[in-house]
C-alpha cells in the first residue's frame, strides 16, 4: 500500500520522552506510532528548537546506560522528522497554557501545525487533552495511540 504524500498525511508531534522511546530506548509500546512513522503512513513534525532539546538531554549523560548513538538518532531525525518552523511568537487569544513551560512548545507547534495527535505521557500535556480537543489536536501517551486505519 502507498504512503499518502506529505501533504494529505496526517501529523504527529511527539515530545522528547517519546522520540527517546521510540528511537533510544526502542519501547515496544511505541511499535504501532514508529511504524506509522516509518512507513510514512503519518508525518512527524517538529521543530529544530525541538531537535535541540533532544540533543541537550542526550548529551547530558542522563542516558548513558542505553548508550544513545547521537549520530544515528540524527540520522532517523533527518529521515523521518519534517522539520518545520515554530509557531509565530504572538500568542493566539485563548492560547493553551501548560504548567510546565518545557513543554509549552510541543502545545504551540501541535496546534499551529493542525497535528492529529501529540504523543506524550507528560501529566502536564495530558492536562490539556480536553482542551486540545477542541483545537483538533488528540493528546495521547504512546500505549494509546492508533493508526490513522484504526
Amino acid at each position: 500500500m502507498a504512503s499518502s504524500t506529505p501533504e494529505t498525511r496526517p501529523s504527529v508531534v511527539l515530545d522528547s520522552n517519546v522520540v527517546l522511546d521510540c528511537f533510544v530506548f526502542e519501547n515496544a509500546e511505541c511499535s504501532g506510532l514508529l511504524g506509522a512513522i516509518t512507513s510514512g503512513a503519518v508525518a512527524w513534525k517538529a521543530t529544530h528548537e525541538m531537535r535541540e532539546e533532544l540533543f541537550r538531554v542526550v548529551s547530558l549523560g542522563h542516558l548513558s546506560a542505553w548508550r544513545p548513538d547521537s549520530a544515528r538518532l540524527s540520522e532517523q531525525w533527518r529521515r523521518w522528522c519534517v522539520e518545520s518552523l515554530p509557531p509565530a511568537t504572538s500568542a493566539p487569544a485563548g492560547r493553551l497554557r501548560c504548567t510546565d513551560p518545557d513543554d509549552q512548545k510541543f502545545i504551540d507547534f501541535a496546534v499551529a501545525v493542525g497535528a492529529r495527535w501529540l504523543v506524550s505521557r507528560d501529566r502536564a500535556v495530558l492536562k490539556l487533552a480536553r482542551r486540545l480537543r477542541e483545537h483538533g489536536v488528540e493528546v495521547v501517551t504512546p500505549p494509546n495511540w492508533s493508526s490513522p486505519a484504526s
